[in-house]
């Protein structure tokens, strides 16, 4: 397979803005184009040496070897049916959709079988736009890749080895797959949120009690609700036949748990919610169909300036490199407000040493 060293983007917002952040870091020599109707996202890209060359047209793509579509998921499909014409032999399409079945049959009737393998990275954030682009949203995240059946399997593994090494943890899948695992995992956990905030809203009394107090555990379990309107617009109609499906069962697994509460089962309540806490608590300490372990702790901080600080140091005077950081702010349902994750066990047991020996308490995952 020949050296891809020309890479595209017909849409640079952003997911499309992380991934080029990424490669501009990883390949400093690469040639990066970039279209997007956002003329001003253009020029902030230029203005930061991401992109090498804006382009006006999406035909003027065709020089590229590797093109990711980073439009909304009909845009996308657009796009690609303007720039059919121009591909040329060895050239890779993929995308960052987070849906696929309606590129997927797009690339299928555009007779680009041969060409194209799904893509969607696993990250993001409330915030959109180019200017919200970060290259460490790619750090660890799942990146799934579902290739046509015509694509070929040198190029699978190159793309595999791309994203890897833009710090992604590349998955390969069937588009099949992708859209009912993503309708599961993301889609309908999405109108969940949505639906929650929305049953508060509308049950909260006149001094709104809800609102006031809703800053705890509810509002961590519906920080997803904060997302797009107009993304979620298109996902959901895409993705239509796969939530609906879902939402049937979850609402049949509502009724479950609201015939145990009605029957004052006290057995099927606890088992309920025992089983839930058993496979979420997984999560935790295997990847899915991986073999890499996340090692982590917990660390009881108070809330006084400094502590996240003095811990960091503590670890960094002693080598010990901190995978991922985070503060917990709800309280309510975990021990230890800050979660420090380590690349092995041997720095996760000297990292917890050498906490509890400045009087931190660690708590150790079960």
């Amino acid at each position: 397979m020949r050296k891809i060293e020309n890479i595209g983007f017909a849409g640079l917002g952003l997911i499309g803005g992380t991934i080029a952040r990424a490669i501009r870091n990883v390949y400093p020599d690469d040639l990066i184009c970039a279209y997007d109707p956002d003329l001003a996202a253009l020029r902030e890209a230029r203005f930061d040496g991401v992109i090498d060359r804006a382009l006006g047209s999406i035909e003027e793509l065709a020089s590229c070897d590797l093109i990711f579509f980073c439009a909304p998921v009909a845009l996308n499909c657009e796009n690609m049916a303007a720039l059919a014409p121009f591909v040329k032999e060895e050239m890779i399409l993929t995308d960052v959709s987070s849906v696929k079945g309606s590129i997927h049959k797009a690339v299928r009737g555009l007779g680009l079988s041969g060409h194209f393998i799904g893509g969607h990275p696993m990250t993001g954030s409330e915030r959109t736009g180019y200017r919200n682009s970060d290259p460490a949203l790619l750090e660890n995240a799942y990146y799934l890749l579902a290739p046509e059946p015509e694509f070929p399997e040198e190029a699978i593994v190159w793309m595999n080895d791309f994203i890897r090494s833009l710090g992604a943890l590349p998955l390969t899948v069937s588009c099949e797959e992708h859209d009912f695992a993503t309708a599961a995992i993301s889609h309908v956990p999405h109108v969940i949120a949505a639906s929650l905030v929305n049953l508060v809203r509308d049950s909260d009394s006149p001094d709104e009690i809800m609102h006031t107090i809703a800053a705890g555990g509810f509002k961590d379990i519906t920080r997803i609700a904060s997302s797009s309107p107009v993304m979620w617009q298109h996902i959901l109609l895409n993705n239509r036949d796969n939530i609906l499906k879902l939402v049937d069962s979850y609402t049949a697994e509502l009724g479950r748990i609201r015939e145990a509460i009605a029957a004052g089962n006290a057995d099927g309540i606890y088992n309920y919610f025992d089983s839930a806490r058993s496979y979420r608590d997984s999560f935790d300490t295997i990847h899915s169909r991986s073999a890499h372990k996340v090692y982590f702790i917990h660390v009881d901080i108070a809330d006084r300036p400094g502590l996240i600080a003095e811990v960091s140091t503590i670890l960094a005077i002693n080598n010990i490199n901190i995978k991922n950081i985070g503060i917990n702010h709800n309280r309510e349902f975990q021990e230890g407000v800050l979660r420090v994750e380590f690349n092995s066990h041997e720095e996760l047991a000297t990292a917890a040493r050498l906490l509890q020996d400045r009087r931190f308490v660690v708590h150790f995952p079960e």
